[in-house]
């Protein structure tokens, strides 16, 4: 991992005024232009019929995409902040997984990187939050929650997403 901090200390705090939650007064954290923009370009990401056209796509979203990146069919960039996202190379992402570089809070909203290693793979239908790095060859098991940081090598499963068994396992022969 680049850092020995946990998301919770990567992660960037705004307080929001006044009594409403944050997600009240989105327009004022970010441009509502911006945000239509995104949205379309997102759209275009989940529904591109190439690999190659949803990366060119990414890539306008200012998400930094590393070569041979897979991105599944119905994935979802952040859209109001993707260029909080980083794919390194070969990394995938499954059908229907959401990458969130923001949360909008009570009395606060929150932006974090969001970096998924080389040859990393987040699983069909995997919710990643802000701040969260997920490593070199991890993997996080489809519809898992990532609250925390995946380390390399390491595959991760469920609500909140936890360490599983060594992959590198035999059976031993009798």
């Amino acid at each position: 991992m680049s850092d020995d901090k946990s998301r919770y200390d990567r992660v960037r705090r705004h307080p929001t005024p006044g009594r409403g939650n944050s997600l009240a007064a989105w327009t004022n954290a970010k441009s509502p232009l911006r945000v239509a923009f995104n949205y379309v370009f997102v759209w275009l990401a989940r529904i591109a019929p190439s690999l190659r056209l949803r990366r060119w796509v990414l890539r306008r979203l200012g998400v930094t995409v590393g070569t041979g990146v897979s991105w599944g069919l119905e994935a979802t960039p952040d859209v109001f902040w993707p260029e909080l996202l980083t794919l390194h190379e070969h990394a995938i992402v499954g059908y229907d997984a959401t990458l969130l570089c923001h949360e909008f809070l009570q009395d606060e909203y929150r932006t974090g990187e969001v970096v998924v290693g080389e040859r990393a793979m987040v699983g069909a239908g995997a919710i990643v939050l802000p701040g969260v790095e997920i490593g070199a060859d991890a993997q996080v098991a489809a519809n898992s929650l990532v609250a925390d940081d995946v380390e390399p090598g390491t595959t991760v499963a469920g609500v909140p997403a936890r360490p599983i068994g060594n992959d590198d396992s035999t059976e031993a022969d009798d």
